[in-house]
């Protein structure tokens, strides 16, 4: 008799706790519940959806050649050496401008004391297969500057999860 009791108890307090949990959407009536919300069928031909199912994605990669503006930011210290790169780049933030096109946001820092003219190439990438590739000429950087700078990707319309930029010159 106790065993059955507990039982009922349990079973009263699961199924508060399920409704506890529920929502029911005033525009369409539905009851969401914690094991429905994210199931069903899910439209991946509408641009909207495909981040649900990203590999599903087919693109002709491409290649753009951009020459960006560049924003002095501050100076670095000129530590260019055997083991100090003549340039780095860092604080990358990749980004989407909706209806638009996804964009890398970079700084660079040219650590010599010589003006270099920096070229940098990033992969925009979609779970490890390329969507784009873009390449910057940058603009002459003078010696001891840090300068921020945007590279441009594909079309928002594509699903885009990583950019990776670096160097190609000056090596």
């Amino acid at each position: 008799m106790r065993l059955a009791t507990i039982s009922a108890m349990l079973g009263a307090a699961i199924a508060s706790a399920a409704a506890a949990q529920q929502f029911r959407d005033p525009a369409t009536g539905q009851i969401w519940t914690p094991e429905t919300v994210g199931r069903g069928p899910v439209d991946l031909s509408n641009p909207v959806n495909r981040a649900f199912n990203p590999q599903a994605q087919a693109t002709r990669p491409g290649t753009s050649a951009q020459t960006p503006n560049v924003q002095v930011l501050s100076s670095v210290p000129i530590t260019a050496g055997p083991t100090v790169p003549i340039a780095i780049i860092d604080n990358a933030a990749l980004s989407v401008i909706a209806g638009q096109r996804w964009q890398v946001v970079l700084q660079l820092s040219n650590n010599s004391a010589g003006a270099i003219s920096p070229v940098v190439a990033c992969r925009f990438t979609n779970s490890g297969s390329l969507v784009e590739e873009a390449q910057a000429n940058l603009p002459p950087v003078a010696g001891g500057q840090r300068v921020g700078f945007t590279i441009y990707g594909p079309p928002s319309n594509l699903y885009v999860n990583r950019a990776d930029c670096r160097i190609v010159a000056p090596v």
